[in-house]
């Protein structure tokens, strides 16, 4: 986790904020970070930028009055925390929360968004789905998604890992999910987890479902299964784990339907995944995989693009 120099906290007034802003304030402190806390506020004509509508001069006052209450109240919470390092910056946009974010990442370098879970349901429901979904999908840096949880600490973190794809892209990912599941096992000094769910291919796949004796399909199982978790282990070649000893879990399956399985079975308090499924393609929206895994588990959730994603947000 040295690698964040620049967090983001967004700070919407919701339940979890603290331990969100918790986590990034211990993050900011040990990294020699700079910390701003973030948020943003709903104008009183709404989000739409297509409508033709222009504020009253009435509707402008209180919006800008929403905005100064909401900074002062950032102001406040910036004024009781301390990185040690430098000052809290605060800042309050005004707009659709997961744009305004991604553009203040945009604007500002930053590298780790970081933020309590939010619902489906409330006053920052937007058209298509939760902020945190959104920000996982278009945001540019890794985006830490904290559900409250009565435990101040992790006791099991899972990196969950598609090691099918060689290409370079997609092991850089790989490395990068390995590498930041890891760092938060060392210091958290709990257990680590390692997923990826594998599926048989070509003539592998197709004599399995042949009418063969059940010893060569569980040597055609077996081999599969050798084949993968070298994979696994060829990706950890290099990983920092100190005395961190992973747990591997091999699956063969959908990985949205098992993967879910394996945190609820192992009581994963966090998981680590990339959330585009496919390389090679800038500004890919979130795979359907990845969001399948995501919208079952009720976890933590730290989420990483693969190198070169570019986001379909712009600044202006």
């Amino acid at each position: 986790m040295k690698r964040f120099k620049n967090i983001l906290v967004y700070l919407a007034g919701r339940v979890g904020d603290d331990q969100a802003l918790a986590r990034a304030t211990e993050l900011a402190a040990a990294n020699g970070a700079q910390l701003t806390l973030f948020d943003v506020t709903v104008p009183t004509n709404g989000t739409d930028q297509s409508s033709s509508t222009s504020p009253s001069s009435e509707q402008e006052d209180r919006d800008g009055d929403e905005t100064r209450e909401r900074e002062a109240a950032l102001r406040r919470i910036a004024a009781s925390h301390t990185t040690g390092k430098s000052d809290i910056q605060v800042d309050v946009a005004m707009g659709r929360p997961f744009l305004e974010i991604v553009r203040k990442v945009l604007r500002d370098s930053h590298d780790l968004v970081v933020m309590a879970a939010d619902s489906l349901q409330g006053v920052r429901l937007i058209s298509l789905g939760a902020t945190s979904m959104h920000l996982m999908r278009k945001c540019p840096c890794p985006v830490w998604v904290i559900k409250p949880t009565k435990s101040p600490r992790f006791r099991n973190v899972m990196a969950a890992v598609d090691v099918r794809d060689n290409n370079e892209q997609a092991q850089a990912l790989t490395t990068k999910i390995l590498q930041l599941a890891s760092s938060i096992a060392r210091n958290e000094q709990c257990s680590l987890h390692i997923a990826h769910a594998w599926r048989m291919n070509g003539s592998d796949a197709e004599n399995v479902r042949s009418e063969i004796s059940e010893d060569i399909r569980n040597d055609i199982y077996k081999r599969n299964y050798r084949i993968h978790k070298e994979r696994v282990l060829n990706a950890l070649d290099g990983i920092e784990l100190g005395n961190v000893e992973p747990q591997l879990h091999l699956p063969s399956g959908d990985p949205a339907a098992v993967l879910p399985d394996i945190a609820q079975e192992n009581h994963i308090d966090l998981i680590v995944m990339g959330t585009v499924s496919r390389s090679g393609i800038a500004g890919l929206l979130m795979g359907n995989v990845a969001e399948l895994v995501l919208r079952q588990v009720d976890c933590s959730v730290l989420t990483a693009k693969p190198d070169g994603f570019e986001t379909p947000v712009t600044v202006d």
